[in-house]
C-alpha cells in the first residue's frame, strides 16, 4: 500500500525484499522515506530521515532538544543514530497477520503524513541549535512561534 501511496504522488520511490524507500521534497530539506518490514513480529517500520548530520561538538545538545521534542510526540519519535550522527524519526506499526497483514491506503497515508508533518514542524529546532547559536529550550520556543505564526 505505500508503494501505492507514492506512486500516486509521483514521488521516486524502489522496492528491495522487504523494504521500500522514498524521496520527497519538504520545506526546509528533501526527506527520505523507509519502510521496512519485520515478518516475525508482524511490525511495519517507518523512517523518515530529514538529511541532518549532528556533528560530535552538538550531540549533546541536539539529545536534549530531541527529549523536548518528543515531549511533544503522541506516536513516533526522533532519535539519533551513534555511529553516524544521523538524525531520524521513527514510528512502527503493528499489522494483525489476522486481518489479512496488510496496511490499509488511509493508515499508509497517516503513517507517511504524520512522519513528514513531524519532520517539517520539528526540522527549524534542530537547525536553530546546531546552526543559530540557540539552546534547546529557545530553539523548541522559536520553532513553534513560527509553526503558530503561518496557521
Amino acid at each position: 500500500m505505500l508503494e501505492s501511496y507514492f506512486a500516486a504522488h509521483s514521488w521516486t520511490h524502489e522496492r528491495q525484499d522487504d523494504e521500500v524507500v522514498a524521496h520527497v521534497k519538504g520545506s526546509w530539506t528533501e526527506y527520505e522515506l523507509r519502510a521496512l518490514w519485520r515478518e516475525e513480529d508482524s511490525v511495519l517500520q517507518f523512517l523518515a530521515f530529514p538529511d541532518i548530520r549532528v556533528t560530535d561538538e552538538r550531540r549533546s545538545a541536539v539529545y536534549e532538544a530531541m527529549g523536548l521534542v518528543n515531549e511533544q510526540l503522541w506516536v513516533g519519535h526522533f532519535e539519533l543514530w551513534s555511529s553516524s550522527g544521523i538524525l531520524l524519526y521513527r514510528h512502527a506499526a503493528l499489522i494483525d497477520a489476522d486481518d489479512g497483514g496488510t496496511l490499509s491506503l488511509a493508515a499508509a497515508e497517516l503513517l507517511i503524513e504524520s512522519a513528514i508533518d513531524e519532520c517539517e514542524r520539528f526540522y527549524p529546532v534542530f537547525q536553530f541549535v546546531m546552526w543559530g547559536g540557540k539552546t534547546p529550550k529557545e530553539a523548541l520556543a522559536a520553532a513553534l512561534t513560527e509553526t503558530q505564526g503561518e496557521a
